[in-house]
């Protein structure tokens, strides 16, 4: 009877740690999830706008934060002047820039594209062609086969 007493205290003592377990694995949980869902993308998100503004140049067309289109007439140490029409300059800083335009993203788009409706435009012709010269070889047996 002596060991009853040990097994109780030993079960009071699993049961006393899984209930603790129970309690913080919740939090756990909560916080992993706030991490990969929103504190990593938001870290990635700041890294590739600080490198995309590190890599301004002189000609690329911007957008700042508050709209304005232009494109970049110098770069300085922490500020970039846009050139927004054809004499007005503005000189704003680095983390004003928003995002850079990129017309070549667009260009080679409706490249593709035009260059799909003249494949497209070959095969048709080719099929016609093909379509044409069967019907001429009948036709010039049908003649054959008068005579």
């Amino acid at each position: 009877m002596s060991f009853i007493p040990l097994l109780q205290g030993a079960a009071s003592a699993a049961t006393g740690s899984q209930s603790m377990l129970m309690t913080v694995l919740p939090f756990v949980l909560i916080i992993a999830i706030f991490y990969f869902f929103i504190i990593r993308p938001q870290n990635k998100k700041q890294k590739e706008a600080e490198q995309m503004r590190n890599a301004l140049s002189k000609g690329d067309k911007v957008v700042t934060i508050g709209g304005v289109h232009g494109t970049v007439a110098s770069v300085k140490e922490s500020t970039v002047i846009i050139k927004v029409e054809d004499g007005a300059r503005i000189e704003f800083d680095r983390s004003a820039i928003s995002s850079v335009v990129s017309d070549k993203k667009a260009a080679p788009k409706s490249e593709k594209k035009e260059e799909k409706v003249e494949q497209e435009k070959a095969d048709k012709s080719e099929e016609k062609t093909e379509s044409a010269e069967p019907a001429a070889e009948t036709t010039e047996a049908s003649s054959e086969e008068s005579k």
